[in-house]
């Protein structure tokens, strides 16, 4: 394995595309985290208080509890779909490195990881828009809601 200096820039270079691809796949997985946070949280403080207040009307808030609940799937889904985007943009860079530096075919696995890592990021953000669907959908309902009282 004599790898000469210039191979391995030619090397890097190949790989710095899929590695910023990476970034942006983290940055979407701290938007996704944040968001779960976020939907946590507010169970928990619909718990709270259905559990502070018994005897009282609690339909309003077992109707966004089961909407949380829903968003929370969703944004697993998509939480899990970016990590394997990412997973597989990994393997990309790992194979694009090893293949060129051991002169490997591996073209067809290359495509195929890179390809499976754009499906899981479409999948992510076609979740992440259902989810983002479904809160602003419960932020209207509870809109209407208040006017009506």
């Amino acid at each position: 394995m004599d790898i000469q200096l210039g191979e391995i820039s030619h090397i890097i270079q190949l790989a710095i595309a899929p590695v910023f691809l990476l970034t942006g796949v983290g940055t979407k997985l701290s938007v996704l985290t944040n968001r779960l946070a976020r939907i946590i949280d507010r169970s928990r403080v619909l718990e709270d208080r259905i559990q502070a207040t018994t005897g009282a009307d609690h339909t309003d808030a077992y109707a966004e509890l089961d909407t949380l609940y829903r968003r929370s799937h969703l944004i697993n889904r998509a939480i899990t779909l970016s990590t394997s985007c990412g997973l597989l943009v990994c393997i990309v860079v790992a194979a694009l490195f090893i293949g060129d530096a051991l002169n490997l075919g591996l073209a067809g696995f290359i495509a195929l990881c890179f390809v499976l890592g754009m499906f899981c990021l479409i999948g992510s953000f076609v979740y992440l828009l259902r989810e983002i669907f479904v809160a602003t959908k419960t932020v209207s309902m509870r809109n209407i809601r208040s006017r009506q009282k």
